[in-house]
């Protein structure tokens, strides 16, 4: 659903708000008490003072940000590890209140909904997902909701195998073995292909550019023009791909303009796909199998 669509449903709109457990809360968790996370930390020359302060700062941000949604609306306050069995509604506003990451994985899930982050440590985070304070949330809020939100579209990268499965990803997606062994593969781009042994493939958007990709591309220090994060395009590496014995290492980078970097895997076992980093939630890629990597149809609908 469109945004003006939104906007004129008659649906109240519902805030669902997602933040992560701090790394206070972490240590909670792992520990049990407070007096034991702070030996724990002490006894290796570290306190527990300055991620409670950063937990306080978390903890009245989600407040701020709770206390500014319109009264009528309805509303869900939701983890993380919830996205993947949550059900996103069409007249969703999502708050992610964190760090930039979290803003990366909401993506993975919505289907056009307005996405704001909100930055509750500015002075940690910085802000380049999550760049509004918590008390421009109640303004925020209101306009994504009308549909007169800043909206700035962010291109995604997906990924489609030949047996049906899938997954979008907004900075990048990696394709490689799950123990980082060799990875076999035969790889075509455009008119070109190649049978290649690599420590994987990387296709980033524009959003990821400033990342993983740009780590690459300055190592290599090789010219390549990569996208805007509205850019409909993506920029592909791949990692110390090794020549011999009938492999190649010429087909190594590119920006994609349109169509599909094509993978067909040769990996015996242990092959895998996932974006933003989170490998937990990975699809298999055996040998034999198809990947198609290209832009994904839909924006992420990220108020900048």
């Amino acid at each position: 659903m469109s945004l003006s669509k939104i906007a004129k449903s008659g649906v109240p709109p519902r805030a669902v708000i997602v933040r992560r457990p701090s790394p206070y809360e972490q240590l909670l968790a792992r520990h049990g008490t407070a007096g034991q996370a702070r030996f724990f930390l002490e006894s290796r020359g570290r306190t527990l003072g300055t991620l409670e302060g950063e937990h306080q700062a978390l903890e009245k941000a989600l407040f701020t940000v709770l206390d500014a949604i319109p009264t009528g609306w309805r509303r869900a306050r939701i983890e993380r590890r919830d996205l993947a069995s949550f059900t996103f509604e069409p007249s969703d506003v999502v708050v992610a209140v964190g760090q930039d990451g979290l803003v990366a994985n909401v993506a993975r899930f919505v289907q056009g909904q307005p996405v704001i982050g909100v930055n509750p440590l500015p002075d940690r985070f910085p802000g380049v997902l999550v760049p509004h304070p918590p008390k421009d949330a109640k303004l925020l809020l209101r306009d994504a909701a009308r549909g007169a939100a800043p909206i700035s579209p962010r291109t995604m990268v997906q990924v489609a195998l030949d047996d049906g499965q899938h997954l979008r990803a907004l900075n990048e997606v990696f394709l490689g073995h799950s123990s980082h062994q060799s990875a076999r593969y035969r790889l075509t781009v455009g008119a070109s292909s190649e049978r290649q042994s690599s420590s994987g493939l990387i296709v980033s958007t524009g959003t990821g550019a400033t990342g993983w990709a740009a780590s690459i591309l300055k190592a290599r220090g090789r010219p390549l023009a990569l996208p805007a994060p509205g850019d409909r395009r993506l920029a592909w590496f791949v990692r110390e791909a090794w020549p011999g014995g009938g492999l190649g290492a010429d087909l190594i980078e590119g920006v994609l303009d349109q169509g599909a970097v094509e993978v067909v895997s040769e990996f015996e076992t242990g092959g895998v796909i996932f974006g933003d980093g989170i490998e937990a939630d990975h699809l298999a890629f055996g040998w034999g199998q198809t990947a198609r990597i290209s832009v994904a149809a839909d924006p992420l609908n990220w108020v900048g």
